[in-house]
């Protein structure tokens, strides 16, 4: 079961465009076909595009009149969404970054230290302090997430008994995270961009679905037993996702 991050590239395109006015905006509406979901569903992705999943037996056309019908709701996602502020697409020195849910500064090295970049404890090597110093961050906050995430999930794993096989860290551009049926939890590496609450929160989420293979009642009751706080976890993220790498 995957747990969805609104964050990333774009998801497949459509095989026809289709627009809706929202406003004084025409918006593009991606249709994608879902066959486990069970209701229509509307999203607003980053590049201003509406994506709309149509469940199992769903036509476009209903798909459509749907959007048509939350045009009110899109409207009101564009107008944050113009709002939010954005992520810089390279990083200098000076530049903020997320690390453990605080924001904190590249900075050169004490004394100046040739191509010795700090940030939030950590000290990292680069080619050209001078740079683009992006890759160099994020290759160093990948190898912490690798680092640090299999041994969290194992713990907490061993603390509820619950059976995990496998943990991988990966790039997910559009999820925090999934778990399979065979036991496998895959994370995001960004979770060690989040405060220590919230990546427990989104492990035991993950940990949630050994038990409930779905985002039912169900399921959402066991993570309220395994994560009584999760609430606050999710406000986090609906308040700093876009921030993150």
């Amino acid at each position: 079961m995957q747990l969805e991050w609104l964050f990333g590239p774009k998801p497949p395109a459509p095989s026809e465009d289709h627009w809706l006015a929202a406003g004084t905006r025409r918006v593009r509406l991606c249709f994608v076909r879902n066959r486990r979901a069970r209701r229509y569903i509307l999203r607003l992705r980053p590049d201003g595009a509406a994506r709309v999943t149509v469940p199992r037996g769903g036509s476009l056309a209903e798909a459509k009149r749907f959007a048509e019908r939350n045009v009110a709701w899109l409207e009101q996602q564009l107008l944050r969404q113009a709002l939010r502020p954005h992520r810089p697409a390279t990083w200098s020195l000076g530049t903020e970054v997320f690390f453990r849910g605080e924001r904190v500064r590249l900075e050169l090295g004490e004394n100046g230290e040739t191509g010795l970049v700090r940030f939030g404890g950590e000290a990292v090597l680069v080619a050209d302090a001078a740079g683009d110093l992006r890759p160099a961050i994020e290759r160093h906050l990948r190898n912490l997430a690798a680092q640090e995430l299999p041994a969290r999930v194992f713990e907490l794993a061993a603390l509820h008994q619950l059976p995990v096989r496998r943990v991988m860290v990966r790039n997910q551009r559009t999820r925090w995270g999934s778990c399979s049926r065979r036991g496998t939890i895959s994370l995001n590496w960004r979770l060690v961009q989040v405060p220590l609450f919230v990546r427990d929160y989104l492990v035991l989420h993950e940990l949630g679905h050994l038990n409930e293979m779905n985002h039912s009642r169900r399921f959402w009751s066991e993570v309220a037993r395994l994560c009584p706080d999760f609430r606050q976890a999710e406000r986090w993220l609906k308040q700093h996702a876009s921030l993150l790498a």
